[in-house]
């Protein structure tokens, strides 16, 4: 047998680079690149094997461990789940910064490589820099924190280990059913020993993603539900566009009238004007939605895995009969709401589903109620873009809908967290398919400005038009310079409210005094403001501050004839919200000496009688 010496770091390097995906008849490799932030633990051995094949095995230098990673999860939801960046880090606070973003993959369903630098299996030098000793338990290093946020953990403890783990790895990255991150944890001195490595295991190989197909005997039983509804409801999740199966969708959904609602991670599978689009669903959604949903027998749950905010914490679908069919590659999703389990592919399963019912069709009454729904939703939105003649600061509603107006069809529009998830949702109408990108699995604060750098890097065609507010803003912004650096242009819409101002509206929804969101409510013993043009101006980024709507619309122009990444600053208001909400469950006190809190609890109260307990 023909054998190779490699270190482990440089086997495992060597292994990544022979992985190769097929996509749309093209052969890509699995693995495009790595962001890295080097430090002892991953500088001295992982570092020389990349060093070595850096122009056909690129690494991007990121700014922050957990924006790497946030910028790896945006890149594999523009690519759609085929194709994986590679995060390595150092040991200690390097990796334990890692963990949000392994989070974000893990409620996401996003494959994320990590490859982080560990302690000693020697132990002869412990404790080593950053090594966190257990007395009860000398083999824990930070990197078991990442076990309750992977879908693969293991630690590499011999070289000649790589033959079994690597292959778990791949597979686990591309299995559509429990995909999600996998992490290694690389012992500094493991990654510097050498094995007689056998040469085939570094042979090119070349993936596809499987497609499952639904059981015959239970698609045929999910086609019989649905030939007996009489209000019938689409509701499409991320788990379409992974499937690539959006065609498909509006193919099904034109052919038998069946209304169509998004999750926030399934908008943009229609584009806004489609006849069978009814708006977002949920906490975030639309009242057409929310309201058809309200009244729908039979619900056909393509790709969801119908978390709070979609269902209304369990609100949202009110007719006592309702049926759920969950069409999703996860049976662990598949069968979430008391659901009839069609444990398959969304593409496939949409295909055949659409054979079996033949040329059935939902009652016109119900299509004609879906459109009637839709155009109210519509003309609500015309309003919430007009405003108010009395306002001093445009609203979010504003912000978007002129954005919207002006941008291109193509262009890819992000966010993840405050007040724009729903201000998005709601008011961005999408002119193509797939171009709306919502973090909101997680709902991560950060995920904004670093998973527009991943996008940009996953598609430099297309602009990418990134909506944060100042909040989180300051809470991770540097890969504005990562962007600059590696000539990854996005358009940042930073949209200034003052503060956590979505958050501040929910602890006034629960009857609690306005306390440590905004910026006036906040302990402190000055008014200063951040200069958010001169801040991103020091990271090589062209910015500028705008006072209105017109201003707004030529700064976006100059904004896209720019060669670089572009800050567009604006001062929004802090409370006006666009309606069409479901009803949420958040904890509230039970007893209060504040009369708010307590008729917030009388009204929590009448949100949970109307809770539908496991699905039944």
């Amino acid at each position: 047998m023909d054998t190779v010496r490699l270190t482990m770091a440089q086997a495992l390097v060597r292994y990544l680079m022979a992985q190769r995906i097929e996509v749309d008849g093209q052969e890509l490799p699995l693995f495009p690149g790595v962001y890295g932030i080097f430090g002892h633990g991953n500088v001295s051995c992982l570092s020389e094997a990349l060093e070595a094949v850096k122009e056909d095995f690129p690494t991007w230098r990121g700014q922050n461990e957990q924006s790497m990673g946030l910028a790896g999860a945006a890149f594999t939801k523009a690519r759609r789940r085929r194709q994986v960046m590679v995060t390595t880090t150092s040991v200690g606070p390097g990796a334990t910064n890692l963990v949000t973003a392994a989070g974000l993959a893990h409620a996401n369903r996003l494959p994320m490589l990590m490859l982080c630098g560990d302690i000693f299996v020697s132990r002869q030098p412990d404790p080593v820099l950053q090594q966190v000793e257990h007395f009860h338990d000398p083999s824990i290093s930070v990197n078991d924190a990442f076990k309750s946020v992977t879908r693969y953990w293991d630690r590499v403890v011999k070289p000649e280990q790589l033959l079994t783990t690597l292959p778990h790895v791949v597979e686990t990255l591309l299995d559509s059913a429990a995909c999600g991150p996998a992490f290694l944890a690389l012992p500094q001195d493991v990654q510097s020993e050498a094995y007689d490595y056998p040469a085939a295991f570094f042979a090119t190989r070349v993936h596809r993603i499987d497609r499952l197909r639904p059981d015959t005997a239970r698609l045929a039983e999910a086609a019989d539900l649905l030939r007996s509804a009489k209000k019938p409801l689409l509701v499409s999740g991320g788990g379409v566009h992974y499937s690539l199966a959006t065609e498909t969708l509006a193919r099904f959904a034109e052919r038998h009238g069946v209304p169509v609602t998004e999750t926030v991670a399934g908008r943009g599978a229609l584009i806004h004007d489609h006849e069978s689009n009814v708006g977002p669903i949920g906490v975030i959604g639309s009242s057409s939605a929310n309201d058809l949903a309200a009244e729908a027998d039979v619900v056909l749950a393509v790709g969801t895995r119908l978390q709070d905010f979609t269902t209304g914490s369990g609100t949202v679908f009110q007719n006592p009969d309702v049926r759920i069919i969950g069409l999703n590659t996860a049976r662990f999703d598949a069968g979430k709401r008391n659901a009839l389990a069609l444990v398959g592919d969304a593409q496939v399963g949409l295909e055949e589903l659409n054979e079996a019912l033949d040329d059935w069709a939902a009652p016109a009454a119900w299509q004609q109620q879906a459109r009637a729904a839709y155009g109210r939703w519509n003309e609500i939105l015309v309003g919430r873009a007009a405003g108010h003649p009395d306002q001093a600061l445009p609203s979010y509603a504003q912000v978007v809908h002129t954005i919207n107006e002006v941008a291109d069809a193509s262009d890819l529009v992000m966010t993840a967290s405050g007040g724009l998830p729903g201000e998005l949702s709601k008011n961005w109408k999408v002119k193509q398919v797939g171009t709306f990108d919502c973090e909101f699995g997680f709902s991560c604060m950060g995920y904004e400005i670093a998973g527009g750098w991943g996008a940009a890097m996953a598609d430099p065609d297309r602009d990418v038009i990134v909506f944060v507010g100042d909040g989180a803003y300051m809470m991770l912004n540097s890969d504005i310079y990562s962007s600059v650096m590696t000539g990854h242009k996005m358009i940042v819409m930073l949209c200034d409210n003052g503060g956590y101002a979505i958050i501040n509206r929910l602890q006034q929804a629960k009857g609690v005094p306005e306390f440590n969101n905004l910026l006036k409510d906040c302990k402190r013993t000055n008014d200063a403001r951040v200069d958010f043009v001169k801040h991103a101006e020091s990271m090589g980024a062209a910015a500028e501050k705008v006072r209105g709507l017109d201003e707004l619309k030529d700064a976006f122009a100059r904004a896209k004839s720019s060669d670089r990444t572009y800050v567009i600053v604006i001062e929004s208001d802090q409370y006006d919200w666009s309606p069409g909400d479901a009803w949420w469950e958040v904890g509230t006190p039970e007893v209060s000496e504040l009369e708010t809190v307590r008729k917030a609890r009388s009204e929590h109260n009448a949100g949970k009688a109307r809770q539908r307990q496991g699905g039944y």
